[in-house]
Protein backbone atom coordinates (compact mmCIF):
# COMPACT_ATOMS: atom_id res chain seq x y z
CA UNK A 1 0.00 0.00 0.00
CA UNK A 2 1.24 3.48 -0.89
CA UNK A 3 1.10 5.71 2.23
CA UNK A 4 0.61 8.81 0.03
CA UNK A 5 -2.63 9.54 -1.77
CA UNK A 6 -3.50 12.48 -4.04
CA UNK A 7 -6.88 14.14 -3.47
CA UNK A 8 -8.57 16.94 -5.38
CA UNK A 9 -9.96 19.84 -3.38
CA UNK A 10 -10.87 23.53 -3.71
CA UNK A 11 -9.07 26.40 -2.02
CA UNK A 12 -11.28 28.05 0.64
CA UNK A 13 -9.70 31.43 -0.27
CA UNK A 14 -9.83 31.62 -4.08
CA UNK A 15 -11.99 28.54 -4.89
CA UNK A 16 -9.36 27.26 -7.34
CA UNK A 17 -9.00 23.50 -7.80
CA UNK A 18 -5.92 22.20 -5.96
CA UNK A 19 -4.36 18.80 -5.36
CA UNK A 20 -3.42 17.64 -1.87
CA UNK A 21 -1.03 14.78 -1.13
CA UNK A 22 -2.28 13.03 2.01
CA UNK A 23 0.02 10.89 4.16
CA UNK A 24 -2.23 7.96 5.09
CA UNK A 25 0.25 6.71 7.70
CA UNK A 26 -0.43 9.78 9.89
CA UNK A 27 -4.22 10.03 10.17
CA UNK A 28 -5.75 11.93 11.93
CA UNK A 29 -3.66 14.98 11.18
CA UNK A 30 -3.90 18.76 10.94
CA UNK A 31 -1.41 20.87 9.04
CA UNK A 32 -1.13 24.14 7.10
CA UNK A 33 -0.50 24.12 3.36
CA UNK A 34 -0.34 27.13 1.05
CA UNK A 35 -2.73 27.24 -1.90
CA UNK A 36 -0.92 26.35 -5.14
CA UNK A 37 -2.76 29.19 -6.93
CA UNK A 38 -3.17 32.17 -4.54
CA UNK A 39 -0.52 31.17 -1.93
CA UNK A 40 -2.94 31.76 0.98
CA UNK A 41 -2.51 29.48 4.03
CA UNK A 42 -5.05 26.64 4.33
CA UNK A 43 -5.66 24.56 7.45
CA UNK A 44 -6.01 20.96 6.27
CA UNK A 45 -7.66 18.46 8.62
CA UNK A 46 -7.64 14.77 7.72
CA UNK A 47 -9.60 12.12 9.61
CA UNK A 48 -11.06 8.67 9.03
CA UNK A 49 -14.82 8.09 9.10
CA UNK A 50 -15.71 4.38 9.20
CA UNK A 51 -19.36 5.18 8.38
CA UNK A 52 -18.50 6.47 4.91
CA UNK A 53 -17.72 4.35 1.86
CA UNK A 54 -14.66 6.55 1.23
CA UNK A 55 -13.53 6.73 4.84
CA UNK A 56 -11.06 9.61 4.42
CA UNK A 57 -12.58 12.98 5.42
CA UNK A 58 -10.67 16.11 4.42
CA UNK A 59 -11.69 19.55 5.71
CA UNK A 60 -10.14 22.78 4.42
CA UNK A 61 -10.44 26.09 6.26
CA UNK A 62 -8.90 29.52 5.90
CA UNK A 63 -5.99 29.99 8.30
CA UNK A 64 -6.66 33.00 10.52
CA UNK A 65 -10.45 33.06 10.17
Amino acid sequence: MNPLEARDARCPWCDAPIELTIDLSAVPQTYIEDCQVCCAPIVVQVAMDPDLEDDLVITLERDGD
